[in-house]
C-alpha cells in the first residue's frame, strides 16, 4: 500500500499545522504576558468552538444529524499534551524542547507499532535514520541541558500526543471525532483554569495567538491529521512528524525573523528526503 497524492497533501498540511502550533506557542509564551494555563485553556476552547461550527455547517449542508463522537481517553490525552507542552516551553529552549518531544513521540509510536506486529522494511529503516539524522543535526546547536521538571513535562507531552495520534487511527469520521474530543477536553481546561485562577495573566496578543493556535493549527489541523492517519502505517505516522522541527524552523525564518542558515538548508533536505523514502516504501500494513 503506497501513499497517494491525497495522503501526501493531508500529511503536509497536518505537519505544517503542528509547526504552526510550535511557533504560536513559542511566540505567546516568550513575547507576551499570557500564562501557560490561560494559553492552553483558550487554545482548546477556541478549537472546540471552531470545530463545532464546522461540524454544524457540514451537518446542515448534508442534511444530517450525526453526533460528535469524541471519547474521554482521547480528550484526556489531548488536554495532557496541550498543557504539558505549554508549561514545558515556558523555560525550555526551542531545540531542546523539540528533541525531547519528538523523541517521546517516536519511541512511543514505534514501540506500539512493534507490539502490534508492524515492521520496518530496509528502505523505511534507511529513511527513518536519514530523517532522524537531519532533525538532530538541525536542533543540536540549540540544545542545552534542561531542568528535570521541564524535561519531564515535554516528555509527557510527547507520550500524550503519541497516544492521541494512535487512538486516531481508528477514527471513522475525523471531523466528528476531533470535535467531540475538543469539546470534552474543555471540561479539563475549565478545571485547570479554576484551579489556577489567581495566577491568570493575559494580554490581547497572547489571547489572539492562543485563539489562532486553537481554531486553526490545532482544531482544523488535528482533523486533517486524523484523516491522514487512516492512510499511514503507525511507523510512518511517527516518521513524518520529524518534519515538524524543519517546517517550524522555516516558518520562524519567514514569520519571526529567524536566520536561514546553511545548516537549516542541509538539514531540511536530509530530513525531508528520509521522510520521502520512508513514505514511498510504505508497504507494511497495521495488524488490528
Amino acid at each position: 500500500m503506497k501513499p497517494c497524492k491525497t495522503t501526501f497533501l493531508l500529511t503536509f498540511l497536518a505537519t505544517a499545522a503542528f509547526a504552526g502550533n510550535s511557533l504560536l506557542c513559542r511566540w505567546a509564551l516568550k513575547d507576551t504576558v499570557i500564562d501557560a494555563a490561560s494559553f492552553t485553556s483558550v487554545r482548546i476552547a477556541t478549537g472546540a468552538l471552531a470545530l463545532w461550527i464546522i461540524y454544524r455547517l457540514r451537518n446542515r449542508i448534508h442534511s444530517t444529524n450525526s453526533a460528535a463522537t469524541g471519547n474521554w481517553p482521547s480528550a484526556l490525552a489531548l488536554f495532557t499534551y496541550a498543557t504539558t507542552f505549554s508549561y514545558a516551553y515556558v523555560n525550555l529552549a526551542t531545540g531542546t524542547g523539540a528533541l525531547l518531544l519528538f523523541a517521546a513521540v517516536q519511541i512511543t509510536m514505534m514501540f506500539y507499532a512493534f507490539w502490534k506486529g508492524e515492521r520496518f522494511h530496509i528502505k523505511q529503516s534507511l529513511g527513518l535514520i536519514t530523517a532522524i539524522a537531519g532533525t538532530v543535526w538541525l536542533l543540536l546547536p540549540n540544545v542545552s541541558a534542561p531542568h528535570l521538571t521541564d524535561a519531564m513535562l515535554m516528555l509527557t507531552a510527547g507520550v500524550a500526543w503519541a497516544i492521541y495520534s494512535l487512538r486516531g487511527k481508528k477514527a471513522t469520521d475525523a471531523i466528528n471525532v476531533t470535535t467531540g474530543n475538543f469539546m470534552l477536553a474543555t471540561v479539563f481546561t475549565l478545571g485547570l483554569s479554576l484551579t489556577l485562577i489567581s495566577k491568570v495573566s493575559i494580554d490581547t496578543l497572547g489571547m489572539l495567538l492562543a485563539a489562532t493556535s486553537g481554531a486553526i493549527t490545532s482544531g482544523v489541523g488535528y482533523v486533517v491529521w486524523y484523516a491522514a492517519l487512516k492512510r499511514l502505517t503507525i511507523n510512518n505516522a511517527a516518521v513524518v512528524q520529524l518534519s515538524v522541527p524543519i517546517i517550524a524552523a522555516i516558518g520562524g525564518a519567514i514569520f519571526l525573523n529567524d536566520v536561514i542558515t546553511l545548516r537549516l538548508i542541509i538539514a531540511s533536505i536530509t530530513t525531508l528526503s528520509g521522510i520521502g523514502l520512508a513514505l514511498m516504501s510504505q508497504g507494511a500494513t497495521d495488524r488490528k
